[in-house]
């Protein structure tokens, strides 16, 4: 949910012009997730963005087809103005099989500074209808066009 995060290495190279292959770089997780569709587990992610979007956000979007989608993800996209009536957790979260939660703690410079793994039926309730009410709203990978 946030514009950037971390400027690492990775966004540091792409953002000079060197337009890498993402399933070269990170292969273990075009395999983690491609082993896990195999197996039958839908594997969905949805990003919320501010338009017009950061230059973070040119990254994401420019490397989601070649290493998200590549590796078996469904990704949508959702304009952070359309989500305004949405009732959403405070922080980046992971939704596992609908039992647990693995929230992410960012600084405010977008440096990861930790996860929470919550497993409290409410929080993992709250994070699923949040998670359902952006994805129906929001528009597939290969719709979306940023601004």
């Amino acid at each position: 949910m946030r514009d950037a995060y971390g400027l690492d290495d990775d966004y540091q190279e792409w953002a000079s012009g060197n337009r890498f292959d993402p399933a070269e770089r990170w292969p273990w997780w075009i395999d983690l997730v491609a082993d896990s569709v195999a197996r039958g587990v839908a594997v969905h992610r949805a990003r919320i963005v501010s338009e017009p979007i950061s230059a973070y956000t040119r990254y994401e979007y420019d490397l989601t087809s070649g290493h998200n989608v590549k590796a078996g993800e469904i990704v949508r996209w959702l304009p952070r103005r359309q989500a305004s009536a949405l009732a959403l957790p405070g922080n980046d979260f992971w939704l596992f099989d609908g039992t647990s939660v693995l929230f992410n703690h960012f600084a405010g410079d977008g440096a990861m500074t930790g996860e929470e793994l919550v497993t409290d039926p409410a929080v993992v309730d709250l994070c699923a209808s949040a998670f359902a009410a952006v994805w129906e709203l929001a528009t597939p990978h290969e719709e979306y066009r940023p601004a």
